[in-house]
């Protein structure tokens, strides 16, 4: 019984051996495809400079190739001219172009389409690869605005994780339009709706969040308490406790948190691992509020608002606009 339990170890090995090949094999032909899309582009937009090329003749090598290459995919006269504009995007740029092949055309297609500035292409680039993102996944998270509300969070919350370096993978708002809240709802009804929800939630926060518990447990003397929502962080190695509140952030729940937080590293955090990093996550909160009272919590904490439909784009970024020449004029200063 031992040598087939053997046997069946070493064939598992080989089957990943195998995985990892047809991963490989497969980002090589991405990689050549993205290639071939770039040259095609950069020939058209030649062709079109020096006006040789217009769009009429890009149609008429649409209508060339369907004749000729019956078997060739992807090539309609408007996706020859993203092709132009693929390689003019990113034609000259060193820390961007190397990158654009590890991603997929889909893929390319929303970044380029979707954002504006070379930062936010970077992040989402960068984010893709990072986490393996399909087109869907990516279009929600461009959707969500991530990137405005990532380097929004940055930007106002600079001195907290500065003091607490390990806040910096949370945000202080996040969207859960996915949930299909009700219109009147508790705590219990926001926390179910996630955990029934968990696929898209962890998209909201991050691939690196692990789920743990609900109404985690933990006993602290003879009482027990129990934690809203509690995650494993794989990137800082910690739990992460995370609080809901159906109403505005009051002071008083800070202390709640870190009172859950203490008790996590002493009675359930593992040697190895980090001190727990906690979240509350409320309907909605006061800025000023936030600051005084996280200004002497000693616990890597962060408060955070949720809105439950997406966000608006041009009063995101509005914001985001307000914030950075605030920062600028009083670095100036």
């Amino acid at each position: 019984m031992s040598d087939i339990i053997n046997y069946e170890n070493d064939f598992e090995k080989i089957v990943a051996i195998i995985e990892k090949s047809k991963i490989r094999a497969m980002k090589a032909v991405n990689t050549e495809m993205i290639e071939m899309y770039w040259q095609i582009g950069k020939y058209i937009s030649e062709k079109t400079n020096d006006g040789g090329w217009g769009k009429s003749v890009v149609q008429e090598f649409a209508d060339f190739l369907k004749r000729t290459y019956p078997s060739a995919s992807g090539f309609s006269a408007q996706n020859i001219w993203r092709m132009k504009q693929f390689y003019e995007t990113y034609n000259g740029n060193e820390k961007l172009s190397p990158l654009v092949r590890e991603i997929s055309w889909s893929n390319n297609l929303l970044i380029m389409s979707g954002c504006k500035t070379d930062e936010a292409k970077e992040f989402y680039i960068r984010l893709t690869i990072a986490n393996n993102y399909g087109k869907r996944e990516l279009e929600r998270q461009i959707d969500s605005m991530l990137y405005e509300r990532t380097m929004l969070s940055s930007v106002k919350n600079a001195e907290l994780i500065e003091k607490h370096p390990a806040v910096g993978v949370l945000r202080d708002n996040y969207v859960l339009e996915f949930l299909d809240v009700p219109k009147e709802y508790k705590e219990k009804d926001i926390r179910k709706l996630i955990v029934a929800n968990l696929k898209q939630f962890v998209l909201e926060f991050g691939k690196d969040f692990t789920f743990v518990g609900e109404e985690y447990r933990v006993q602290v003397g003879n009482s027990d308490f129990f934690i809203d929502l509690l995650f494993y962080n794989r990137a800082l190695s910690c739990l992460v406790a995370i609080e809901l509140k159906v109403g505005t952030f009051k002071p008083e729940h800070l202390g709640q948190l870190n009172f859950y937080l203490e008790a996590l590293d002493r009675e359930v955090k593992k040697p190895n691992e980090n001190p727990s990093v906690g979240l509350i996550l409320c309907a909605s909160k006061d800025d000023t509020v936030v600051e005084y009272a996280l200004s002497r919590s000693l616990s890597p904490a962060m408060v955070a608002d949720y809105t439950l439909q997406l966000p608006d784009k041009k009063l995101l970024e509005s914001k985001l606009r307000e914030i950075t020449m605030l920062i600028e004029s009083q670095d100036e200063e």
